[in-house]
């Protein structure tokens, strides 16, 4: 009897973990068990003396020669004193596995385990660190060329090409969708009054919230998840960051006062290692209409195989009311 084709399967942990130990000579007593299934499946590996995790790619979502960038991305950073969740080499120096799964070819990739753990209520010290070391994660990214491509963040990716894909997604929301179209018209006047000639430029990290770096018991951080790395100006980074505020207001769990002194504080410390330009600061608020467009398109882009079945109208109209949101918060068109 033929195998009826799959569009995502979950590959199995037991089986995986079998594959791991022999693959990359890991302890015996290694577990393994599915954390996340998403549009990468993460699984975490445990023994008496270490932690890693596993990532399982979909190929709808990143391409092999991506994730190839991924890894080489990582490994510059590892090697420049970037504190990062680093993949690990297999006993044949092999840094990203191949599976056949039910749905065709999967890749995988071993990365060493983040020590430490979320802190959601950074501190007066943790913004200080954090600032420091953004801004020596961006001294390595913008002085590199990857051998392999990752996404471009410009206007064409985050704006004009989201909102021709997800036209047909609002037929029958047409003042929401009119909305998005005259927000990325006035962001993209706005840009023109900005000198970005002097924006720095880069790989960025694009996802900067606190669920992707831990802070280990010193205060040391290490950074993860490079899903969505790619280049753009690298105050995208700071402004994804500053959507962590943005969030944490409206979920009641900061004040106004306290979310731009802490901000501040971030800036300050990234600015004694890295200086922005007037125009660069300025136009952080503005990038992050353009980041909420493009998460929109990338929640429908991976709705079927992502099985988000939150993603609904009303969801869409909601999300649309947090750029309205970050709108009346942050920008002055």
């Amino acid at each position: 009897m033929n195998i009826f084709p799959a569009q995502y399967s979950t590959l199995s942990a037991a089986a995986l973990k079998d594959y791991l130990i022999e693959t990359y000579h890991l302890d015996l007593s290694t577990t393994c068990r599915l954390l996340i299934r998403n549009v990468s499946d993460t699984y975490i590996l445990e023994n008496p003396s270490q932690k890693y995790i596993f990532k399982i790619y979909r190929n709808a979502h990143r391409k092999r020669n991506e994730i190839e960038a991924e890894v080489e991305l990582l490994n510059i950073l590892k090697t420049n004193g970037n504190s990062v969740s680093y993949p690990i080499t297999d006993k044949e120096g092999k840094q990203i596995q191949q599976f056949n799964a039910i749905e065709g070819l999967r890749n995988g990739v071993l990365f060493s385990f983040a020590e430490g753990k979320v802190i959601l209520d950074l501190e007066h010290q943790h913004l200080i660190q954090l600032g420091y070391d953004i801004a020596k994660l961006h001294q390595t990214t913008s002085s590199i060329k990857l051998n392999n491509p990752r996404p471009i963040f410009d206007f064409e990716t985050t704006l004009f090409k989201p909102l021709k894909d997800l036209e047909p997604r609002f037929s029958e929301m047409k003042e929401e969708y009119e909305y998005l179209s005259n927000i990325s018209e006035k962001v993209v006047k706005k840009f023109k009054e900005f000198d970005t000639s002097k924006f720095s430029y880069g790989y960025c990290h694009y996802d900067f919230f606190p669920k992707n770096f831990h802070f280990d018991e010193q205060g040391k951080i290490t950074f993860f998840d490079f899903d969505f790395a790619g280049e753009g100006y690298l105050i995208n980074d700071l402004m994804s960051f500053l959507n962590h505020y943005f969030f944490h207001q409206l979920n009641n769990l900061i004040s106004k006062e306290q979310a731009e002194k802490d901000f501040d504080t971030f800036l300050n410390a990234y600015q004694q290692v890295r200086p922005l330009t007037d125009d660069e600061l300025k136009a952080i608020p503005y990038l992050g209409i353009t980041f909420h467009i493009f998460f929109l398109k990338f929640f429908y882009d991976n709705y079927d195989d992502w099985s988000n079945n939150f993603l609904t109208p009303r969801y869409t109209k909601h999300r649309v009311t947090l750029i309205k949101k970050w709108e009346e918060m942050y920008c002055n068109f």
